[in-house]
């Protein structure tokens, strides 16, 4: 047989149990991204209607880290056995799905799978700005400072948001950009926060302290 036809016949086939592959895959991942989301939909009405300590919220918070725990657990074995597959191959959807459950695991399954989301950027298999998020949450859950600003927290005492502890923050918008991210004022117009790097430098101090409350 030609090696060329052989070639041909090799990369057709490889095409086709993808094809059979993929399907399934695809529909998994579109219930787990389903079940991602069930409880963190009710977040914000849960605790604007009985507040941040109230007990509906605990019981919610509750349910969503079990489900996060059957998810990564479905996510995890699906990278294992595959890798990080593309949105060519599972859909946008499926795709962003690998990240969000990640990014929603504890800390050592995020640090465990930061290097394979990694090298799925380079390969063109995820977004940059997907891999910037999952950055920010390793640094700051080893006592860091984040790089891109994504991760936001609130002070338990005045109820106020405020960007997490952020290194360099004059160059923070050069750092989203590169990646694909929003500058850093508007992103944080959905917590009511007003960016101001001059403020935010005086104000770093006190928010490492609060950061090292969160992660006890």
């Amino acid at each position: 047989m030609n090696k060329l036809v052989a070639l041909s016949i090799l990369l057709l086939s490889t095409q086709l149990v993808f094809a059979q592959l993929n399907k399934p895959v695809a529909a998994k991942l579109d219930s787990i991204y389903s079940d991602d989301q069930k409880y963190r939909m009710q977040f914000d009405s849960m605790m604007n209607k009985f507040g941040l300590q109230s007990k509906e919220l605990h019981s919610l918070i509750v349910l969503m880290n079990q489900q996060d725990s059957i998810n990564v657990v479905k996510v995890t074995t699906l990278l294992d056995k595959y890798g990080w597959l593309g949105a060519d191959s599972i859909g946008t959807k499926g795709n962003y799905t690998l990240f969000l459950v990640i990014q929603h695991g504890n800390q050592a399954i995020q640090e465990k799978y930061l290097p394979m989301l990694q090298a799925a950027v380079k390969k063109g298999n995820a977004k940059g700005s997907e891999l910037a998020l999952l950055e920010d949450r390793v640094l700051l859950g080893q006592g860091k400072m984040q790089l891109y600003g994504s991760q936001i927290s609130m002070d338990n005492q005045t109820q106020q948001y405020y960007v997490s502890p952020l290194a360099d923050p004059e160059n923070v918008d050069k750092r989203r950009a590169a990646v694909g991210l929003e500058p850093l004022a508007a992103y944080v117009k959905d917590w009511q926060i007003k960016w101001d790097v001059a403020q935010y430098k005086k104000d770093l101090p006190k928010y490492i302290e609060l950061e090292k409350l969160i992660i006890k």
